[in-house]
């Protein structure tokens, strides 16, 4: 095993990995086909901002004490879609940051200067296998296999990366947003195990009897699953993609629509705050004083507007529509 000083290493395929005993420890590998509510989940929680806002004016205010120090900052984050301006730059950011704590729980970002171009590359790295011990960052990366196309496939031994704590940007999920999450996926993990599980009371088809009986109740089955659902989701409000059931009145959706957006824009909004904290702290590396902010402007939903609309709501002085076009529309 090595032990070195050194950038983290950005992408690393766990199909690739050799993983043992103490590997298990630092890294968790993802189970596929068993997380599908979990997973749908993910994807709609981390859809913070409505695309229908990329042509409303600008969506953020972003004040510094060196434009210069932003500007680079600002310039080359890697994003899914490449670099934009400020204001696209900070919505792909927080929406990638969202994504990464919904699912990891963490989100790590490494700044690398760019002697030739004076620029600051801002890139991300994946948050299995990385530990913080005593104002150190370290990242666990597991024996692997680079393949070449002009030369042999090369096995790398086990590594342990100390980073540049300074150039190290850390993201965490906001204590209630996690104990929310945790609660719910213990449900939707087992909702997701037994999904299938009423194909084990089919009766089997013999050949003396090729159309059997069959007197296990099917709509019980999934009314007790979509119940356990409601139930498990309820602090959230995520409607599982239900959208069409007649068991549900338009108060319930519109309560649950509330709260599920509600729960959306504080971890909006905490991200915001996170990002102008970890932006400053490393922007220090650069000049002593620098400071950003970064805030929604008006153009996005806030939680007090929501608040409001949901006691407007119960004494019934809101509309469904109003509601509807506050949340999925802003």
């Amino acid at each position: 095993m090595k032990i070195f000083k050194a950038e983290p290493l950005h992408y690393h395929r766990f199909d690739d990995a050799h993983l043992g005993p103490l590997d298990r420890l630092f890294l968790k590998r993802e189970i596929d086909g068993q997380d599908f509510n979990r997973r749908m989940f993910e994807e709609d929680f981390a859809g913070i901002f409505n695309y229908a806002n990329r042509h409303s004016g600008r969506l953020f205010d972003v004040t510094s004490s060196n434009e210069e120090i932003s500007a680079r900052l600002f310039s080359n984050v890697e994003t899914r879609y490449g670099p934009h301006p400020v204001d696209e730059t900070v919505r792909e950011w927080v929406e990638d940051i969202a994504q990464s704590l919904v699912r990891f729980g963490a989100a790590y970002y490494f700044l690398k200067d760019d002697a030739e171009g004076n620029d600051i590359h801002i890139a991300s790295f994946g948050p299995s296998g990385v530990a913080h011990l005593f104002g150190t960052y370290f990242q666990w990366v597991p024996m692997r296999t680079e393949r070449h196309w002009d030369r042999d496939d090369e096995e790398i031994p086990r590594e342990v990366r100390i980073l540049d704590s300074t150039k190290v940007m850390c993201f965490l999920t906001p204590k209630a947003i996690k104990r929310m999450l945790s609660r719910q996926n213990r449900t939707l993990t087992v909702i997701d195990k037994h999904q299938f599980g009423v194909a084990s009371f089919q009766p089997q088809v013999t050949h003396e009897n090729p159309s059997p009986t069959n007197h296990f109740d099917f709509s019980a089955w999934r009314d007790t699953q979509e119940r356990a659902l409601y139930r498990s989701t309820r602090a959230t409000g995520w409607n599982g993609r239900k959208y069409d059931s007649s068991k549900r009145s338009d108060f319930f959706d519109c309560h649950r629509l509330i709260r599920f957006r509600r729960s959306q824009l504080v971890l909006r909004d905490d991200i915001l705050s996170q990002l102008s904290a970890e932006l400053s702290r490393v922007g220090k590396g650069y000049s002593g004083k620098f400071a950003v902010e970064i805030s929604g402007t008006d153009k996005l939903p806030s939680v007090a507007h929501l608040n409001e609309l949901e006691a407007r709501l119960t004494r019934e002085e809101a509309g469904f529509t109003e509601i509807i076009d506050y949340c999925l529309k802003r």
